[in-house]
């Protein structure tokens, strides 16, 4: 008889992939350094009051990172690990819409000086819920009537966040789940019915703040608003471009000195076009596109079908939050409040992008092999 065994090869993950995060991350500081100094001297008297945090979700993020490669069980599998995350999340979305507003927004943890932001784990915990549930069976398609469940817990993951409101992130998070149940083996025609519903909650949210549809009219035409709703968009533009193919100038970006809003954090890929060039905002480009191979050859050659699933979902969620903040920074999408990841200022997107590319690492030192009995 036959079965299949997972060998486990410590620190054999993925050096490519490895090197990618490194540089993103130590491009990303600098950036945060140089786009933050201004904005940090005027908002806590100390311009490395930014750089300093960002550091601070770097050394947690790897410490995490590092202990997850260590330990040979796929904890990440587990269903009292995959449910217990769920159950977090749910917990910290409600405790979110009892917090005071932040920008009017309720989309933060916060005790004293700590801040989190759920949504990051959301997206996680999310991704390891579907893979375990698209797994379990291997040998038939999931039915209709299996799928209630899995889509009653998006559906409520969806509406927590839009309460928020975060009406970018949710539009993500519903992206992000209906890519991995159509790869986990759903079939079409079961995409109709939570695809009208999920049009119908977007479409009532949409039209319920006024400012949502000033974007879209601000991305459509910037330039009937130039100081109003297209400011973001025509300032974004003016950085970019302004970097010419080639250019060297590091911290000398005029567009962060407050013309240019959160510059450190969704503007940050317009600082790099600015202060790097042309040559800098592909060079950043290329790296998600690295990230993107490596990730989905992780999954390809993952040792069982939950990992091929939670790999896909994990390579793919980052590199779309990736793509969507670039496209809003080049004018491509209305804007959004999508940080860059392992690139802009905020740690709780950097540490949970961080577990996403420890779970990565941790499937591509596994493989499987059959053996005899």
């Amino acid at each position: 008889m036959q079965r299949d065994q997972e060998i486990f090869r410590t620190y054999r993950f993925d050096i490519p992939l490895t090197i990618t995060v490194a540089v993103l991350m130590t491009f990303g500081i600098i950036m945060v350094f140089s786009s933050s100094g201004v904005l940090s001297s005027e908002s806590h008297d100390h311009p490395f009051y930014f750089f300093f945090h960002q550091l601070l979700g770097v050394g947690l993020g790897i410490l995490i990172l590092m202990v997850m490669l260590r330990v040979k069980n796929p904890f990440y599998k587990s269903p009292l690990v995959i449910y217990g995350l769920l159950l977090s999340t749910f917990l910290l979305l409600i405790l979110c819409l009892a917090m005071p507003p932040i920008n009017g927004t309720k989309r933060w943890v916060y005790f004293m000086n700590f801040r989190f932001q759920p949504t990051e784990l959301a997206k996680i915990s999310l991704i390891l819920f579907l893979a375990y549930i698209l797994s379990r069976n291997k040998k038939t398609r999931i039915s209709a009537k299996q799928l209630l469940i899995p889509l009653a817990i998006i559906f409520l993951i969806l509406l927590l966040v839009l309460l928020e409101p975060d009406y970018s992130t949710a539009f993500l998070i519903l992206f992000i789940a209906a890519i991995m149940l159509y790869i986990g083996g759903i079939k079409l025609r079961y995409f109709f019915i939570p695809g009208a519903l999920s049009l119908c909650l977007f479409t009532i949210y949409l039209f319920k703040a006024d400012y949502r549809i000033g974007r879209i009219f601000a991305f459509l035409s910037p330039d009937k608003d130039p100081f109003g709703s297209g400011f973001h968009i025509i300032q974004s533009k003016l950085a970019v471009g302004s970097g010419g193919i080639f250019r060297l100038h590091i911290g000398e970006s005029i567009q962060k000195l407050f013309f240019l809003p959160c510059a450190h954090t969704d503007y940050i890929y317009a600082i790099v076009g600015e202060e790097f060039g042309l040559i800098g905002a592909i060079t950043v480009l290329i790296l998600f596109s690295i990230l993107l191979w490596r990730g989905l050859r992780i999954s390809w050659k993952a040792p069982s079908k939950f990992d091929q699933i939670a790999a896909a979902g994990l390579t793919l969620a980052i590199f779309t939050q990736a793509l969507a903040n670039v496209s809003v920074v080049l004018g491509l999408g209305p804007p959004t409040g999508f940080p860059l990841p392992l690139f802009s200022y905020g740690r709780s997107s950097l540490i949970c992008t961080l577990i996403c590319v420890g779970i990565l690492l941790h499937i591509s030192q596994r493989k499987s092999q059959k053996e005899r009995r």
